[in-house]
């Protein structure tokens, strides 16, 4: 059990006898003098790391005064894959499947990012149509891993009639997905060079399908969970992280939107087909959990334009550059990253002229979100500790990689 200080939580003045806070341990009773403040023991208590609402497998030991967190330490470890040493001992085809594995909601970002990583040391330059296919079944993805988001934190709210709808609206993305890629999680769609299908004109019509409702679809989940008062309540003010702090710990992505910070890999280091389409970046002002769900909703209005852009877009061509059948880059080093649905997912690779990288380095966005954890859940509810879990919106799988 690790010991926990508490070295700014002090609910009264000590009496004489008792230790500095920041000498005492954990689990010692706090005895104020006077009679206006009530002395507490303070509790040290596990959360996980097999509790069904971590979004994934993710250990929490928090130091509770009554139902006040004092202190939190994350816990992570539980979920080790050994995606990049088991990199370096694959083709580098083969990374794209790790991929999938750790970020397992947002697969296809991950695999571009590996597959972009692996084009710019071999320098290959990638057909205009297979980088309008990968741009389109990355924001199919985005949506897809936004609505498990957002039905998840509304469960984590208490709100649990929004994870149906949301649920019904994934399978229809997930459908198209696993028809144009033959898996519905596990993608292995984008390699070195290009894609593995193009688009039918079945799976064409499924997406036009789509996109006839989902902006009606997306209101409806606004207003129903945004729009209902209890959430607002449980959510604004909550969990803050101002601009400083959420650029000195390195987030990306809406968590880092949330804050005010505008920054979006699509725009400002762009890729595939980014720079010929047309979007807006949503940004938060005070990086509240509510600035955060905002963000994450807005995200999901630009992509459903961004897929309507690329359907009615698409070139005609060949969807794979040629490629050897057994890549050896030359040695060198290269960095890609991609926007994910959790910000900016970075892959460095390292090649030393064989058919296998030297280093391969995965750099989650998640892992940086959750070590703001620790920032944002002392001073709160222990009843707000989930849902500002689900407001940072973590993947275990790309944490512990």
């Amino acid at each position: 059990m690790s010991e926990l200080h508490d070295t700014s939580y002090e609910p009264g003045l000590l009496a004489e006898g008792t230790f500095d806070p920041g000498e005492r341990p954990a689990g010692i009773k706090r005895i104020p003098r006077g009679v206006e403040h009530l002395a507490t023991e303070h509790l040290v208590v596990n959360v996980g790391p097999q509790h069904p609402s971590t979004h994934g497998v993710l250990r929490l030991v928090l130091e509770l005064d009554g139902e006040t967190i004092v202190n939190a330490e994350i816990v992570i470890g539980y979920l080790h894959r050994g995606i990049e040493k088991l990199g370096e001992h694959r083709r580098y085809h083969q990374l794209g499947t790790l991929m999938d594995r750790g970020d397992y909601m947002s697969g296809i970002h991950g695999e571009l990012a590996a597959a972009m990583a692996v084009e710019q040391l071999m320098e290959t330059e990638v057909p205009a149509k297979a980088q309008w296919l990968r741009t389109l079944m990355s924001e199919i993805n985005r949506i897809a891993s936004h609505m498990v988001w957002f039905g998840t934190f509304g469960l984590d709210c208490g709100a649990m009639g929004q994870f149906l709808y949301a649920m019904r609206d994934r399978e229809a993305l997930i459908d198209v997905l696993e028809a144009v890629t033959g898996q519905r999680m596990m993608f292995n769609y984008v390699r070195p060079g290009g894609v593995l299908a193009d688009l039918t004109p079945e799976m064409e019509s499924a997406i036009r399908t789509f996109l006839r409702t989902i902006d009606g679809y997306l209101d409806e989940h606004d207003a129903l969970l945004g729009g209902n008062e209890i959430l607002q309540m449980r959510v604004k003010g909550i969990g803050t992280l101002d601009r400083e702090t959420a650029v000195a710990f390195g987030l990306t992505g809406a968590n880092l939107r949330g804050s005010g910070v505008g920054y979006d890999v699509r725009r400002d280091r762009p890729y595939a087909a980014y720079p010929e389409l047309e979007f807006d970046v949503p940004v938060g002002s005070t990086g509240d959990a509510w600035d955060r769900y905002t963000v994450r909703m807005g995200e999901m209005r630009q992509a459903v334009r961004m897929i309507r852009q690329c359907i009615d877009g698409i070139p005609e061509g060949d969807i794979m550059a040629k490629v050897p059948k057994v890549l050896r880059p030359p040695a060198g080093e290269s960095y890609a990253c991609v926007e994910s649905s959790r910000g900016e997912l970075g892959v460095h690779l390292v090649s030393d002229g064989s058919d296998m990288p030297y280093r391969f380095r995965y750099r989650p966005p998640s892992l940086y979100s959750l070590q703001a954890l620790e920032e944002i859940l002392p001073g709160r509810m222990f009843a707000d500790a989930i849902m500002l879990i689900g407001s940072i919106d973590i993947v275990l799988g790309e944490i512990d990689r």
